[in-house]
């Protein structure tokens, strides 16, 4: 088992950041399959990008050049950083980690509002 813990979330002006962090219960941002998703009211949840093992990223289009997906082994915390931020960014964020195909690991997720 693991727990992901999501903070950083908030409120914010169009065109300002945020940077979210996710923090694991214990090691795992080694392994592939880490990333961040969102989920805005109405709406279903959508991928934001994905970071692998080697610490490869692919983000959806919509972020792409804005958002950045790294993370420090060492603190066991994976990090979105989100610039140029919009109003149609505005959603509850999640990390997620999936070990195998039929696993999947949710935070709790955090909450990104941005005012135009």
């Amino acid at each position: 088992q693991v727990q992901l813990v999501e903070s950083g979330g908030g409120l914010v002006q169009a065109g300002g950041s945020l940077r979210l962090s996710c923090a694991a219960s214990r090691t795992i941002f080694t392994m592939n399959g880490m990333g961040w998703y969102r989920q805005a009211p109405g709406k279903q949840r959508e991928l934001v990008g994905k970071i692998t093992s080697a610490s490869g990223t692919t983000y959806v289009d919509s972020v792409k050049g804005r958002f950045t997906i790294s993370r420090d082994n060492a603190k066991n915390t994976m990090y979105l950083q989100m610039n140029s931020l919009k109003p149609e960014d505005t959603a509850v964020y999640y990390c997620m980690w999936k070990p195998d195909p039929v696993t999947t690991y949710w935070g709790q997720g955090t909450q990104v509002t941005v005012s135009s």
